[in-house]
């Protein structure tokens, strides 16, 4: 089980290389480094099970997580490429996809984005990351969040799965928000869909959540 995630969010003029680069070498290539060592013995063996925590993000990207979003794409890429050589030497690999999850992990991340200094971008960005998203971020935590008890028993039945599912969404509230996206391959309909709920409707989203 590749669990190993670090977090991101904010306006992209404020994030460093560094701190980017920190994320990937956790998020993505660390899963690469695990997979790397247990696949050729997996192979070896004909059996095995490569269960990878990704999230709801590696299907849609979310405003001001591009560079987690990035990451867990990768992930999913990764996995994705993978999976079809995996199943040749009877190698299962598994995608678990929580939203948001009820962690200290989460609350660390947002208190740290309350307090961080956001004058490298302009003055409506920063207003937007501070008074749109992150109200509406603590909002969606309290509503729709998982405990990770509850991902961690989505993980148990994707274990034991008979024949385990490559993708498994734990949160069927956003089964929609992934949908809209193979709904239109063009992308106009999510991303129209996206900007409304955000700058249109956010009253309505946290009257809705809440």
């Amino acid at each position: 089980v590749s669990n190993a995630g670090v977090g991101m969010a904010g306006p992209l003029e404020c994030q460093s290389l560094a701190a980017m680069q920190n994320l990937m070498d956790t998020n993505f290539f660390g899963l690469v480094r695990l997979v790397k060592e247990v696949l050729p013995d997996m192979k070896r063996r004909r059996g095995g099970h490569i269960v990878v925590i990704s999230s709801i993000m590696g299907l849609q990207g979310i405003v001001f997580n591009d560079i987690y979003a990035a990451s867990k794409f990768a992930v999913e890429g990764f996995c994705e490429s993978l999976v079809v050589q995996a199943l040749r030497f009877n190698v299962a690999i598994s995608l678990v996809e929580p939203g948001p999850v009820m962690t200290e992990f989460e609350a660390k991340l947002y208190e740290e984005a309350e307090r961080a200094d956001y004058s490298r971008t302009d003055p409506e960005t920063a207003d937007i990351f501070t008074n749109l998203y992150l109200r509406n971020s603590k909002d969606v935590f309290s509503s729709l969040g998982q405990t990770p008890e509850d991902i961690a028993e989505h993980t148990l039945r994707v274990i034991e799965a008979a024949r385990p599912p490559f993708r498994h969404q734990t949160n069927v509230a956003y089964t929609p928000m992934a949908a809209l996206k193979h709904a239109d391959p063009s992308g106009t309909l999510m991303t129209d869909a996206f900007y409304k709920l955000v700058f249109k409707y956010d009253a309505v989203l946290r009257l809705g959540l809440r």
